[in-house]
């Protein structure tokens, strides 16, 4: 299913139209962090973009920290509904996020930073959804759009993959291409808890193995180098040029096949890096570098096609 490419580094407040509307099994990301003066912000799932009369919401997710709560909340024909709060307060101020909204045929699902914040149930008919909307005191990074998938993807999805090609937005985004291999770019203010590399591709036929490293300067954080000649994907880290002990076990087998796309999907937690493939939960890699801003720099090369690079 083809969708649109992310916004990136929207103004704030931000309303966009999500191309062919919104779908059973849509996951829409919104990354970025929170100001330090910061009292509410939102997330609004809209029909429409008109102010007067205001168009319906179909889900209206608030973060109130001066009420030290999250609202969920819709509006229709001209007013809002019953709120439904969450006195569980898992945003901070001054501190990153990432929010993916999962859409499912009953329901909303938010995960805040890769957990299960909460669920909110349909009021209005997905299919009448065509806009999002933020407002508040954010920095914005990215508003990503995942559709239904053509492989398998668990019930309990911890990262969405990557957006496909579709004509532009209006505001800033850039379309997938085709990367040369091997491939470098520099990950600007390097990571930190919530920041996500998203690698995309395609497998070669014939393939053997291919990589993608995270390095700080000459050592390599985290080198992750599914190896088809051995049907594994091994993990490690190289240090004062030496590598250390390798991880293998797949707990769920090798997700990744020759001549098959693949979507990539590194979350940096503060203790490890989560790692997703096509949508499911794979492995956990804990730090053996601590000092996160120092990983400044993505390396891809091997047996594949690389289409869609986020770092």
């Amino acid at each position: 299913m083809a969708l649109q490419p992310p916004y990136y580094k929207p103004a704030v407040p931000f309303s966009g139209p999500i191309y062919g509307g919104l779908k059973d099994g849509m996951t829409i990301s919104v990354t970025g962090s929170v100001l330090n003066s910061c009292r509410r912000f939102q997330v609004d799932f809209q029909c429409g973009n008109c102010q007067v009369p205001r168009s319906d919401i179909a889900f209206h997710f608030n973060v109130r920290f001066d009420e030290n709560c999250i609202v969920c909340n819709s509006h229709e024909r001209g007013g809002w509904q019953q709120e439904e709060r969450k006195y569980d307060m898992v945003f901070r101020k001054g501190h990153p996020f990432e929010i993916r909204f999962l859409v499912n045929v009953s329901s909303y699902v938010v995960f805040i930073d890769g957990k299960l914040c909460l669920e909110f149930k349909h009021r209005i008919h997905v299919s009448r959804v065509d806009t999002i909307g933020i407002s508040g005191e954010l920095d914005v990074v990215s508003i990503s759009f995942q559709g239904p998938n053509n492989y398998p993807v668990s019930s309990n999805p911890v990262f969405p993959t990557s957006p496909q090609p579709y004509p532009f937005p209006t505001g800033q985004c850039f379309p997938p291409q085709i990367y040369p291999v091997p491939y470098q770019a520099a990950i600007f203010g390097g990571l930190f808890p919530s920041k996500s590399i998203i690698v995309s591709g395609t497998v070669s036929p014939c393939a053997q193995r291919f990589h993608i490293n995270l390095k700080a300067g000459s050592e390599t954080a985290f080198h992750l180098n599914p190896r088809f000649d051995e049907n594994v994907i091994v993990r490690n880290t190289k240090l004062n040029a030496q590598w250390g002990s390798e991880e293998r076990h797949l707990p769920c087998g090798m997700p990744l096949f020759r001549g098959q796309p693949f979507t990539i999907w590194i979350q940096c937690q503060a203790n490890c890096f989560n790692v997703a493939v096509n949508g499911q939960h794979l492995f956990e890699y804990n730090h053996r570098i601590y000092n996160l801003n120092q990983i400044n720099m993505l390396e891809v090369e091997g047996d594949i096609t690389l289409s869609n690079v986020q770092a």
